[in-house]
């Protein structure tokens, strides 16, 4: 049909003719971009939910977007149910539904329930070109319009080159193979954030427009759309500037041809209307056109939110020379001025890179000083790291034209930085990160999870001075140990820092130094800086023999020691195990069995947070509330604090973060000494716990406990009872995190996974509270402080899975399937069963007064062969998680 680009439908026709105005998609309906909709359909109010859609059609919305991709959701059945309400109101349904998911069992469930010619929103080569023709037969077999991501195998599109690359392919294959009409073609070649300071993202707007206007020309009658909220990212909470960022995307994006895209209408506002002085900043930063365009917005964005940063301080240093006043913003961690004081350095010593190598490494060396000697701690430090990336932010684009200019191959040390497979953490890495970079060291961070083979491929990639490797969680130390192999398999001539909670000196040098001896641990990020130094310098060759030497000795030392002790074989430690009187303890039946969610809010855990492991994490190290007086940290640690409590204001206030919970009652009694079964309230049984038992000889009287102990053996004839809980700070809180360090703001992008953890925590002391004195109720009268909270001073206990008393990870996989965590509230195990989101926590509920904390210690391999054979695992697989634990 002349002149026509794509016909859709609702109840009504929307024909979409080439003079058409631009598509709005209403995006509130969509679980992912509004909390109110995600709390309604959570809630199963779907009747109310259904004004959200109609708010968004009366508001000029000729499409809407419905997502329910969420994980406590059950998305297909959530999808069917809206669509079939959506149906029964013609006010909303007589405009065409956007199904918008990344699950195909989703996207199909709404096909098959969603009236008129939809779109389905989306699918892309991501995993490869098979599945993506099957998709979009489907899609085409029911009639539908497709978006398809510029996305393929390699990864998503980030630049023009890429974008184009992607549609280029996509495009043939769905009109020569899949015969699929073009004007039902929809690209969603991906609208990235600007003005994150980053030099590589400067294009990210341009790159947009010129394949939108590459597509328009080179791929005859496919459409364009977009999330253009995206693009306004970096100024999250500032309305004002994102407004007139949309507006202003929208204005250049249509004029090269975009045809439609995800957007809410009261996010945009009329192009001639945006303050002209708004206006030029904006388009300064979305095309490009000066280096100083992301400064300028920031600054000017500053004034539009009504934030001022006048201190109360005297600002008299502000009349001291320039090197002077550098190195005071650097020390004070003072980024208000740093930018004009960069610019004013730059225009003196007329080279960016002598501005970094000059005035800037001078204060940051003052840092380190103070630093190394103790006069400034390491939330200090951070905050200086911050006023740093915003100069070398400033000078970036200098630094380039001085590259290509000089063609200077001085380069910097370079450092790579990894969370190892499998393990999620990474606050630890990312403060050694923030302090290696403060002194001049040019951090490579591969993030979490990573694999041996990526980090090792980048590692020769870049050329690389030092590879350093992060885990928190046990089985990260055998992922090291291979990464150790493997680098020596290579003949690898790299040093490699180990670091980490679960890492050790120890560990390090009988673990990983035989394999690979350049192999070195770090206690802590204060330590790193200097251990660097001697690595990159002339001093590396010393450094590792007299590494080598002390590793040695502690290698000996160890192996002597494990000799020496005595341990019992599993047979002699169960006939030594505790024996309880369950006559003289009746166990408490639950006031209700079963599995229960639960959901808190920030406030209901503010009491529970214990404060002392947070102040830990910044290197600070005493109790709370003492900390806040002592001699030496007092005066930091109540700098944090009150940094902390501020942000703990900000994410209650603002919602920004949902804890979720949920925990299980159940039957249970102890088999095989050793192995604990749980039953339903009609006695029907649901599975197994495996525990492990001290085996190291005791002396007379002392017992060889194992958990199992805690629990009624079922030929007592005693019915008891256990639990079992997992809770999670949730992923809102993890994107704002994200949010700062995308900000290059590492001091509160740390401070928000600090809280997190503390909030999870918290969580679970607050749900263990909870479940004690009311839905068991066994403690149904107990009234402790937080203080005794904290001291484990209650009746009972909630040991977890790869902690002391029940060391073996692979338990968390049963509590997982047993409360159906994944489903219910979102938590995911990784292959090394690390936690998704990180600031989470899983356990088991005892109550038992008798019960007790404790650690199992080192035990010999009768016992992982036994366990191996009760859990019906390999015994190499049981050796793995058990392995630190192994005598």
């Amino acid at each position: 049909m002349a002149g026509v680009k794509i016909q859709l439908s609702g109840l009504e026709p929307l024909i979409v003719r080439e003079n058409s105005n631009f598509v709005n998609v209403g995006e509130r309906t969509n679980v992912t971009g509004s909390k109110k909709f995600l709390r309604l359909i959570k809630e199963e109010k779907f009747e109310e939910a259904l004004q959200i859609a109609r708010d968004q059609v009366d508001g000029g919305a000729q499409v809407i977007d419905i997502n329910m991709d969420e994980g406590m959701l059950d998305g297909v059945s959530s999808m069917v149910k809206y669509l079939r309400l959506v149906a029964s109101e013609p006010d909303i349904s007589k405009v065409p539904i956007m199904i918008d998911s990344s699950k195909w069992e989703i996207i199909e469930a709404g096909l098959k329930n969603v009236q008129g010619k939809a779109i389905v929103n989306s699918i892309s080569l991501k995993e490869g070109e098979e599945l993506f023709i099957a998709h979009a037969k489907k899609i085409k077999r029911y009639g539908a319009a497709a978006i398809i991501m510029a996305f393929d195998e390699n990864g998503q599109a980030d630049n023009y080159e890429r974008r184009i690359e992607i549609v280029k392919r996509s495009y043939d294959i769905l009109v020569n193979q899949v015969k699929f009409n073009p004007r039902d073609i929809i690209f969603d070649i991906n609208i990235f954030p600007v003005a994150t300071g980053m030099e590589e993202h400067r294009r990210n707007a341009i790159d947009f427009f010129e394949a939108t206007k590459w597509i328009k020309e080179n791929l005859p009658h496919a459409l364009v759309s977009g999330g253009v909220s995206n693009v306004s990212f970096s100024f999250r909470g500032n309305n004002a500037v994102r407004e007139a960022m949309h507006t202003a995307f929208l204005y250049h994006a249509i004029k090269h041809g975009m045809d439609m895209g995800i957007v809410n209408p009261e996010m945009i506002e009329i192009y001639d209307d945006i303050p002209k002085d708004l206006l030029e900043h904006v388009e300064d930063v979305l095309l490009d056109r000066r280096d100083d365009a992301t400064e300028r917005l920031i600054d000017f964005a500053e004034g539009l939110k009504g934030v001022t940063k006048e201190k109360k301080k005297d600002n008299a240093w502000r009349e001291l020379p320039l090197e002077k006043r550098i190195e005071i913003a650097l020390v004070k961690g003072i980024t208000e001025f740093i930018d004009e004081d960069t610019a004013e350095a730059l225009e003196k010593i007329e080279s960016p890179l002598r501005v970094i190598e000059g005035p800037l490494m001078d204060g940051m060396n003052v840092v380190g000083d103070l630093f190394g000697s103790g006069k400034m701690f390491l939330p200090q430090v951070v905050k200086s790291a911050r006023v740093m990336k915003k100069a070398v932010a400033y000078l970036t684009p200098y630094l380039e034209e001085e590259k290509l200019r000089n063609k200077t191959d001085k380069e910097p040390a370079k450092i790579l930085m990894a969370t190892v497979k499998g393990d999620v953490h990474d606050i630890g890495k990312n403060i050694v990160s923030v302090v290696l970079s403060c002194n001049g060291f040019e951090i490579i961070d591969l993030g979490v999870m990573v694999s041996s083979d990526i980090i090792l491929e980048e590692a020769q990639k870049n050329k690389v001075d030092v590879i350093g490797l992060s885990g928190l969680i046990t089985p990260s130390l055998d992922e090291m140990v291979h990464v150790a192999k493997e680098m020596k398999r290579l003949n690898l001539d790299i040093p490699l820092m180990i670091g980490g909670a679960t890492t050790s000196k120890a560990h390090t040098a009988v673990k990983i130094a035989p394999e690979y001896d350049k192999a070195i641990h770090v206690l802590d990020a204060s330590r790193s800086v200097t251990i660097c130094q001697k690595l990159i310098g002339q001093n590396q060759n010393t450094l590792i023999a007299e590494t080598k030497v002390d590793y040695d000795k502690i290698r000996e030392g160890f192996l002597n020691r494990a000799v020496v002790k005595e341990y019992l074989s599993i047979e002699a430690a169960r006939e030594n195990k505790l024996k309880l009187d369950f006559n003289e303890f009746k166990p408490v039946k639950p006031n209700k069995l079963g599995v229960f969610t639960h959901e808190a809010k920030v406030a209901d855990l503010r009491e529970f947070i214990d404060w002392t492991p947070f102040f830990k994490t910044w290197d600070l190290h005493g109790k709370f509330p003492a900390i806040l007086d002592d001699e030496i940290v007092g005066e930091n640690a109540k700098e944090l604090y009150v940094d902390a409590l501020a942000m703990l204001n900000k994410i209650d206030e603002e919602n920004l973060a949902k804890p979720k919970g949920i925990f299980g009652l159940f039957k249970a009694n102890t088999i095989n000494d050793d192995t604990i079964e749980l039953f339903d309230e009609n006695n029907n049984k649901l599975n197994e716990f495996y525990t492990i038992r001290q085996q190291a000889k005791k002396t007379k009287n002392i017992p060889n406990i194992s958990i199992a102990d805690f629990i009624a053996e079922k030929e007592s004839g005693i019915e008891d009872y256990m639990g079992a809980f997992a809770v999670t700070a949730g992923t809102e809180i993890e994107d704002y995190a994200k949010e700062f360090h995308d900000n290059l703001d590492d001091y509160n992008s740390i401070m928000v996974k600090a809280i997190a953890d503390r909030l999870a925590e918290a969580y679970a002391e607050y749900l263990h509270k909870h479940v004690r004195t009311e839905i068991w109720g066994y403690a149904k009268d107990e009234t402790l402080s937080n203080d005794e909270l904290i001291a484990e001073k209650y009746k009972g206990i909630r040991p977890a899975p790869g902690y002391p008393a029940c060391p073996d990870h692979l338990e968390k996989e049963t509590i997982f399937q047993l409360l159906d965590v994944p489903n219910k509230i979102g938590i995911n195990l990784t292959s090394s069963l690390a936690m998704y989101p990180v600031s989470s926590v899983s356990g088991y509920y005892f109550g038992n007064e008798k019960a007790k904390y404790f650690g199992v210690g080192k035990i010999k391999m009768d016992q992982i062969e036994d366990f191996a054979q009760r859990k019906n695992i390999s015994v190499e697989l049981a050796e793995r998680w058990l392995s630190p634990n192994l005598a």
